[in-house]
């Protein structure tokens, strides 16, 4: 009888326990999933937020302490560290998360400036000339490495409104020469090359127009050099002279749109690196940043290193530039 009552407390003890230690049990096993599926969602969007990052993920600044040996009897268990951890990785999911979208909103920000940067220079004027260019006839140069023309397309200012010009396809003859004598007796006194090359005759035309400082009559002859002959060598002298006689003209922002051009019109052209060696000076008469002058010098010596090195004139230009601006 004795033995009987013993099992029966037995029994009923072990009932009673039993419960307690399979709803933990339980409990444990949905919060372990719960982590499984929050490390999961993390992973994918560190992967995301970090793309390329051959698996060097960012870890959680708030690592879970180490764990602890739990005493019977002990308040803490399995199931709260376990709740602290997903907390943990909510959090940080939650902080991920918001990164990510704070990066996709501004790579879609910086895509639309660049795209209207490139639909403005589309619809630039034509470029005008400055004085200061070598002498007309020159020896083309040797072919230049590609040019990276991301690297200055933020450096250039917006396109101002197209002025009406003086059709190409005749010499200019502005109204203040009309209404003065002595300037048309100075275009009078111009003389037309005849080499009976077109392109090469309007050039000339144009380069002693400037010599004489009749810049409006000058940049007229470029323009019609650039759109009427664009394949022709003389296209990136003209477009370079352009940019010089705004410049000269105390122009700067016309001149740097001019000289930026000829850069991304006709990269491997003979004046290509002059005007971006020009390009950088208009943009100090413009008050630009010195970070934007810098990126103009460090494109023109990455790209044109040895027409650079070449031209003792343009390198101690360079050089001075650089350090006024105090490039690194």
């Amino acid at each position: 009888m004795r033995n009987l009552a013993m099992s029966v407390i037995l029994l009923t003890g072990t009932a009673l326990v039993a419960p307690p230690v399979h709803a933990q049990s339980g409990q444990r096993g949905a919060i372990e999933g719960r982590v499984d599926r929050l490390e999961g969602e993390m992973r994918a969007v560190q992967r995301k937020v970090f793309p390329g990052g051959s698996g060097q993920y960012v870890l959680p600044e708030n690592q879970p302490p180490a764990p602890e040996t739990i005493l019977p009897g002990s308040p803490t268990s399995p199931v709260a560290d376990l709740t602290t951890r997903v907390d943990s990785l909510e959090a940080q999911l939650r902080g991920l998360v918001a990164q990510s979208e704070t990066n996709q909103h501004k790579l879609q920000l910086l895509d639309a400036r660049i795209k209207a940067l490139e639909a403005s220079a589309a619809a630039a004027p034509a470029p005008i000339a400055a004085p200061g260019d070598p002498a007309p006839i020159e020896r083309p140069q040797p072919s230049k490495p590609p040019v990276d023309k991301t690297l200055v397309d933020k450096a250039v200012p917006p396109k101002p409104t197209p002025a009406k010009t003086t059709p190409a396809t005749t010499p200019a003859k502005p109204a203040t020469a009309a209404a003065d004598p002595a300037r048309a007796a100075k275009i009078a006194a111009v003389e037309r090359p005849e080499t009976g090359d077109a392109a090469e005759d309007t050039y000339l035309y144009g380069y002693r127009l400037w010599a004489a400082k009749l810049y409006p009559e000058a940049e007229a002859q470029f323009t019609t050099v650039t759109t009427k002959y664009p394949t022709h060598k003389r296209a990136s002298y003209a477009q370079n002279l352009l940019g010089r006689s705004y410049l000269e003209e105390g122009k700067p922002s016309l001149a740097s749109l001019a000289f930026y051009d000829n850069y991304k019109k006709w990269p491997d052209g003979d004046r290509a690196p002059e005007s971006l060696y020009y390009l950088a000076q208009a943009l100090v008469k413009l008050g630009k940043p010195a970070a934007q002058v810098c990126k103009v010098y460090t494109e023109l010596t990455r790209s044109y290193g040895a027409k650079v090195d070449a031209d003792p004139r343009m390198k101690a230009g360079v050089a001075k530039g650089r350090a006024d601006s105090s490039c690194s």
